[in-house]
């Protein structure tokens, strides 16, 4: 029941804060994508190889369209009726599609895709269905690529270990109308849903503040065992 309701609450919150995040990303106003994140996807996007890329979670799709730039067959999916609105407005190849739509339905986002994309966007628990079902959509040799919170700096002064939190926006330059739940976990979490999902962790990237010195995320790159 908890997971449901959670669940439930993560998708009426990128609903209501649509707006204020098509804001942030658009007006560049997130300091740990500028610092490096944006950067860093980018690029194992285009260390992933040449084929048709799909955009987990794509959020206003600003990834779609940097790929689609790039010469790349891009297409992005999200839960929020309201953000893919967004995305579309400037171009792309969007649709609103759930997670539980992809996990019960092989049709859907079929693919084969050469790189499959989840950037900040896998926030609920378990996440090993959803990469399962992933997994069956990859072209031979492809990858997905998973981009989350560092475990060590998004720990903050909580225990280290798995459990659920709240993000309520409040680092954001702009309001935030509805907090969310997410899922906090650990490396070792991390490798075990990857290893359920019939996934092996073939590279992981620590992008790290240029100044600072901070790590800012993790990058893992997975490919089918």
């Amino acid at each position: 029941m908890m997971h449901d309701l959670n669940e439930q609450r993560i998708v009426e919150s990128w609903t209501d804060n649509a707006e204020a995040w098509t804001r942030v990303v658009r007006d560049g106003l997130i300091p740990s994508r500028r610092a490096g994140t944006d950067a860093a996807i980018v690029a194992a996007c285009d260390q992933s190889g040449d084929g048709p890329l799909l955009d987990i979670g794509c959020g206003e799709g600003w990834l779609v369209r940097e790929m689609a730039q790039r010469g790349v067959v891009a297409f992005g999916i999200d839960v929020s009726v309201p953000l893919i609105s967004r995305a579309a407005e400037l171009g792309g190849d969007f649709a609103v599609v759930t997670y539980a739509e992809i996990v019960a339905d092989g049709t859907v986002a079929a693919g084969p895709w050469q790189t499959i994309v989840c950037n900040f966007s896998l926030l609920g628990d378990p996440v090993s269905p959803l990469l399962a079902a992933l997994r069956t959509r990859l072209a031979p040799r492809g990858r997905v690529l998973v981009q989350t919170v560092h475990a060590w700096t998004a720990r903050g002064d909580a225990p280290y270990r798995s459990e659920w939190r709240t993000e309520a926006f409040d680092a954001f330059a702009v309001p935030f109308p509805t907090p969310m739940p997410w899922y906090y976990r650990t490396l070792a979490s991390w490798h075990e849903q990857f290893a359920l999902a019939g996934l092996r962790v073939v590279r992981l990237d620590e992008p790290v503040h240029p100044t600072i010195g901070a790590p800012l995320s993790l990058l893992f790159h997975c490919e089918a065992v």
